[in-house]
Order: structure tokens, then C-alpha cells, then sequence
């Protein structure tokens, strides 16, 4: 529970073993006792005190920690809302954080970002937002910028003192810094969404080449159907693997092939839905066979895109290998496996460590921006850059250069919500769970 009167709301339900005038209590302190509806006790329970302003939310909070069980759970609860208290909208704790000033709003954002943590590394990531280093980052970039409007206002306020051409060279060399770094924590979201989102690899190849075989290898399970055969997967089947501490969201799509069967037509559609929007494909071939029509038309799906063959069934004699020109056309990425002996699956992480530079990646010395929100001020922000750059060169007033800098200035409030509508708050703390 958090707010003004959430020690009256609890003082009606909860009956420490040692008794203590609620002024004396000290925060971060536990004390033991029974949560007790009347006479009657509920649970034995721990109770922890956490005094404003030294709380998550700034505000007087406690939190009852009992034995769990759903039974009790539901108890206690509804003991609390019967005696005062409200439940908490989505995000509720983390919103009156920000809204009473502990945390900014980037900070609050990657608290749903460490919940929802698919990788060690995105949790990593949304840790270090968390602890504040964007939020300096665009702090420093926005001081920059406030030395220098400074000066541009002491010029249009005082016109009488020639200071335009000095103003005029500072605001040029801040816009270059600003540039600069603004560019930089741009281009960190192509790292920063691969983090985040993970790697999106559809499987694709001909029925009984192997597919499924190799998302159950990957993911070290039986999840997929693998029998002698064809055309035994219909659907899409996602699960989710992680590779050097990036998210891979695996697809094992319906086999390609000339179908008959009208559910495995509609799978195979979706098997080239999923090539085309996919980051990665992996396309895996039957060695033991010859190419023919249908396996072309496979290459053809993965020219110009991030594509890694694989030659399957290595461990039978071969009838294509990687030096076929067909398959070098398509991708330089060739490699030899054995799904179903799970022979060559290292060498396929390798590769797609390399195809990706995920060892680049490097989240101590960092900035990472995964959040399309950010990613879209920032960019907004070196546009008014540009715009502020092209006034200059073109000789405008101060008084117009200053309107497209203070714009600079209002794109990177947006970003820690310093300047930020309800409607965006509300947006964002309604993709948190209760209880956050």
C-alpha cells in the first residue's frame, strides 16, 4: 500500500507482536504479527515500513508479506480495500514515482522493461536506464545547449551590445556537439532493438528438409512434429532461444512445396509471409538430394535478405554440397549440419553471432536506446538541429534560431517527461501489470 493514509489502513488489520506508536516506527524496519479480521486471525505475516520520502513512490508505504496461497491472499486484500484503501490502477506505484518526482519518465519506462526481460542482456540494458545513465546522457546534452541560449538571449534581449557573430559561432559548434551525440544514441537503436525484440528467424525450407528437426536441436526439446513425413507442419510454430544473450524468436514455418491440400497451402503462404518480414532466415536443404524447382524458388526467397544456408543430413551421402554456385548466389553464410544428431548447431550460433556482430554489443561503455519512443524524439530533435544549423547559414534573426533550438530543447523534455501531455503518461503506465 502506498499513500498518506496507508498506516491507518493498516493499523486496522495488522496486530504486531510488539506494539509501537507508528511515529516511533523507523522506515525500511519489519515487524512481525498476525493480520487479523476482528478477533479472528487471518495469517502470521511480516509487515515492512517504508517512511515518505524515502520510498519508491515518495509517499508512506508498507508491504505484507504472508504465507501466499491464493485463499489468504484474497483475504488480506480484501481486508485492505475494505478498511480504506484502492486498488491500484496499472502502474500505479511507478506513475506517482515520477509523478512525485523520484524517477523521470525514461527511468519509469525501463522498469517495464527489466519485467519483461527476454535475455540477460535487455535486462542488462533496462537496469542501467533504470539507474539513470540516459537519463544524464540527455541531461548533458540539454546543459549544452542551455549555456549557449544564454547567450542568445542576453542578444535579443540587449541588442545594443554587438555580440551576433560570437553567438552565431558558439550555437554552430554546440549544434555540431549536439549532432553529434544525438546521432550517436540514434544509431545505438539498431543494437538496441535487436536487444530488445530479439532477432526474428523464420526457418524456411522444403518438407522433411529438416526444419523441424532443427528448431527442436535449437531449443534442445521436442517441440516440433518430426515424422518420415511430408507436409506435417501446417502453421507457424514461435518459441523463443537465446544467443549470446540476445533473444532469438524462432519460426518454423509449413514446408514450401507445390501443395494440393488447401490448410497446407494457406501455411505455406504464411511460410513466405514470414521469409519476407523476417531479420534472419535460415534456409535449410536436404544435402542428400539434388536441387530441384521447389528448392530454387527457396533461394530465391532469401536472395538480398540476412540468409544462413544450411546443408542438412550430412551424416548420409551428400548429393550437394556448399560449393554449388546456386546456393553461393544466395548467401556466403553456407553450413554443413546434422539436425537430427544435433551435429554443426554451434557453427549456426557462430554464425549469426557474426552476421549480427553481437560480440560488438558492448552494454558497459554503452548507451543503448531500445525504446521507439526515444528513438523517435531523438531523431525529431536532429531534425531541429539541421532546421536551427539552416537558419544560421542563411543569416535569420536570433530570435528565429532560438524558437528551433528551444524545440531541440522540448523534443529531449519529452524524452525524461519534463515536458509530456497526460495522455502520453497515461499511454505508457497502462502497458505496466498491477502491483508495478
Amino acid at each position: 500500500m502506498s499513500g498518506e493514509k496507508c498506516f491507518e489502513v493498516l493499523e486496522k488489520i495488522f496486530i504486531p507482536k510488539k506494539k509501537q506508536d507508528i511515529k516511533d516506527i523507523k522506515g525500511y524496519t519489519i515487524k512481525y504479527g498476525n493480520i487479523v479480521e476482528g478477533t479472528e486471525i487471518v495469517d502470521e505475516v511480516l509487515v515492512s515500513y517504508f517512511k515518505a520520502p524515502k520510498s519508491y513512490t515518495t509517499e508512506n508505504m508498507c508491504e505484507i508479506n504472508s504465507h501466499g496461497g491464493n485463499i489468504v491472499v484474497k483475504k488480506i486484500l480484501e481486508l485492505c480495500l475494505k478498511n480504506g484503501a484502492e486498488l491500484a490502477e496499472p502502474g500505479e506505484f511507478t506513475k506517482r514515482a515520477f509523478l512525485n518526482g523520484r524517477i523521470d519518465l525514461l527511468q519509469a519506462e525501463s522498469v517495464i522493461d527489466v519485467i519483461n526481460a527476454k535475455s540477460e542482456r535487455e535486462a542488462k540494458t533496462g537496469i542501467k536506464q533504470l539507474e539513470g545513465f540516459l537519463s544524464r546522457e540527455i541531461a548533458e546534452i540539454k546543459k549544452e545547449i542551455m549555456d549557449v541560449m544564454i547567450g542568445i538571449e542576453v542578444a535579443i534581449d540587449y541588442p545594443e551590445y554587438d555580440v551576433d557573430d560570437v553567438t552565431n559561432k558558439e550555437i554552430s559548434e554546440m549544434l555540431e556537439k549536439v549532432e553529434d551525440k544525438l546521432t550517436k544514441l540514434e544509431k545505438s537503436f539498431d543494437n538496441g532493438k535487436i536487444i530488445k525484440e530479439g532477432i526474428k528467424t523464420a526457418i524456411i525450407g522444403k518438407p522433411n528438409a529438416g526444419k523441424s528437426s532443427l528448431m527442436n536441436a535449437i531449443l534442445k526439446e521436442d517441440r516440433a512434429i518430426v515424422t518420415e513425413y511430408e507436409g506435417t507442419t501446417r502453421d507457424t510454430i514461435e518459441e523463443f532461444v537465446t544467443i549470446n544473450g540476445i533473444p532469438l524468436k524462432l519460426v518454423d514455418t509449413a514446408g514450401i512445396r507445390d501443395a494440393k491440400d488447401e490448410v497446407e497451402k494457406i501455411g505455406i503462404a504464411k511460410s513466405k509471409e514470414m521469409a519476407n518480414s523476417a531479420d534472419l532466415l535460415i534456409a535449410i536443404f536436404d544435402a542428400s538430394k539434388e536441387l530441384d524447382e521447389e528448392d530454387l524458388e527457396i533461394l530465391e526467397l532469401a536472395k538480398n535478405k540476412k540468409t544462413i544456408i544450411l546443408l542438412n543430413k550430412i551424416d548420409l551421402n551428400t548429393k550437394t554440397d556448399e560449393n554449388d554456385i546456386r546456393l553461393r548466389n544466395a548467401s556466403n553464410s553456407i553450413l554443413k549440419i546434422s539436425a537430427l544428431n544435433k551435429i554443426g548447431i554451434e557453427n549456426l550460433y557462430e554464425e549469426i553471432t557474426k552476421l549480427f556482430n553481437l560480440n560488438e554489443i558492448n552494454l558497459d561503455n554503452e548507451i543503448v536506446i531500445t525504446n521507439i519512443r526515444h528513438k523517435n524524439l531523438i531523431s525529431k530533435a536532429i531534425e531541429n538541429v539541421k532546421k536551427t544549423k539552416e537558419t544560421i547559414k542563411n543569416k535569420m534573426p536570433l530570435d528565429i534560431v532560438a524558437i528551433f533550438i528551444k524545440d531541440i530543447l522540448e523534443d529531449l523534455g519529452s524524452i525524461t517527461g519534463e515536458i509530456v501531455t497526460d495522455d502520453i503518461i497515461d499511454e505508457i503506465f497502462a502497458k505496466f501489470c498491477l502491483g508495478k
